[in-house]
C-alpha cells in the first residue's frame, strides 16, 4: 500500500511539474528582443540624463566569460579566506589579563 501511494505522488508531481516547465520555457521564448543588462537599461540611461558618457574601464576584461570567471575566482578566494579565518572574524575576544 505505501508503495502505491509513493507511485501516485510521483505521477502527480510529474503531471504538475512537466507542463509548468514547458510553459515557462515557452513563455521566455516569446520575448520580442534580447534582454538588456543593468548597465544598458539603467546605468547608461541615467548617466546620459545627467550629461555623462561612458568611459573605458580601468581593468578591461573584455566581454563574456572572462568577466564571469574573474568574479568567480575572486569570490572563491574571498570565501576560502573567510572560511580559514572564521574563528578570528566572528569568535569571542580573549581577555589579555587571563
Amino acid at each position: 500500500m505505501p508503495d502505491r501511494k509513493l507511485k501516485l505522488k510521483i505521477v502527480l508531481l510529474h503531471i504538475i511539474l512537466l507542463p509548468t516547465l514547458l510553459f515557462v520555457f515557452y513563455f521566455f521564448t516569446l520575448a520580442p528582443k534580447p534582454w538588456t543588462g543593468v548597465d544598458e537599461a539603467v546605468v547608461e540611461k541615467i548617466a546620459k540624463e545627467h550629461g555623462r558618457e561612458a568611459r573605458k574601464p580601468f581593468i578591461d576584461l573584455g566581454e563574456g566569460d572572462l568577466q564571469l570567471f574573474a568574479f568567480l575566482l575572486a569570490g572563491a578566494v574571498g570565501g576560502f579566506a573567510a572560511g580559514y579565518y572564521w574563528r578570528r572574524l566572528v569568535g569571542e575576544k580573549k581577555d589579555k589579563g587571563q
